[in-house]
């Protein structure tokens, strides 16, 4: 298999990759508080992981290079628990925008961003919204638990969905860095949180800013308690199944149409 990590390839190979149209995966992640018993660097080594799995699944349809783990990402939510490195959201941005204009810069022209930490997700959506339309590059955010979807949450126990530091990420750490996840008494730290996602939620349809002590004592939303290490596998296989399709759908990559005529009411659009 093609060696798919940035770092590891010297200069000349990655320019004949960017000849070669290569997908770059640029992951995206933080380093947190993930309850008592898994460590800080629990998303950007899942990150790390789904991104290197799925280019190498999607590189006999097309040539794949994932960049570094941009470890620091926007946590501040979690910050009352210690533990937690935060970045500022406008210096998340500039770190993305400096790092998209590195890629293009070489040649690059599909980018992948691919993120694994939920706090990232709007601000990720929004940096593209303004960089693409004048970018030299198509650019595509994904969330690998949301772009997976139902194919990884099925083999969580009793949730929803992914939740931080419980039975998913719980379970998948223990498959990358099984050393680093403290399993001595995890059903300690199971967290009901029948509040979910709408700890950040006001009224029928509106967002509320809270820190992550709103809704859990630990750090911990959801059931460590129940995960395994086979579990963490498959749903490790299903993310990056994900992303592999993504990467290798042409639709992915496709430029946008431009579906206007001439004009309307006898005056006509610029190009």
């Amino acid at each position: 298999m093609p060696e798919t990590d940035w770092s590891r390839l010297k200069a000349h190979e990655l320019r004949t990759l960017a000849d070669n149209n290569a997908v770059v995966i640029l992951p995206v992640a933080s380093i947190e508080q993930h309850g008592p018993h898994l460590p800080t660097m629990t998303d950007t080594r899942l990150g790390h992981e789904i991104a290197h799995r799925a280019a190498r699944k999607a590189y006999g349809a097309r040539p794949v290079v994932v960049t570094p783990v941009v470890w620091s990402g926007l946590s501040e939510h979690h910050m009352p628990f210690g533990g937690t490195l935060t970045l500022s959201h406008t210096t998340f941005r500039a770190v993305l925008c400096d790092l998209i204009a590195s890629l293009t810069r070489h040649g690059f022209r599909d980018i992948l961003i691919s993120n694994s930490h939920g706090g990232n997700i709007i601000a990720m959506q929004q940096i593209l919204d303004e960089l693409a339309p004048d970018c030299a590059a198509t650019l595509v955010a994904t969330t690998y638990v949301m772009e997976a979807g139902e194919d990884l949450s099925q083999h969580l126990q009793d949730q929803p969905g992914i939740m931080h530091a419980g039975e998913g990420e719980t379970s998948m750490m223990m498959v990358c860095e099984p050393d680093l996840v403290d399993s001595s008494d995890l059903t300690a730290h199971d967290t009901e949180t029948a509040d979910g996602p709408r700890f950040l939620s006001a009224g029928r349809a509106s967002y509320r800013w809270r820190p992550f002590a709103h809704m859990t004592g630990n750090g911990v939303a959801g059931k460590p308690g129940r995960a395994t290490a086979q579990k963490g596998e498959k749903m490790m296989e299903a993310g990056a199944e994900a992303l592999a399709r993504l990467i290798t759908d042409p639709d992915t990559w496709s430029a946008p149409q431009d579906l206007r005529t001439g004009g309307t009411m006898d005056v006509p659009f610029r190009r």
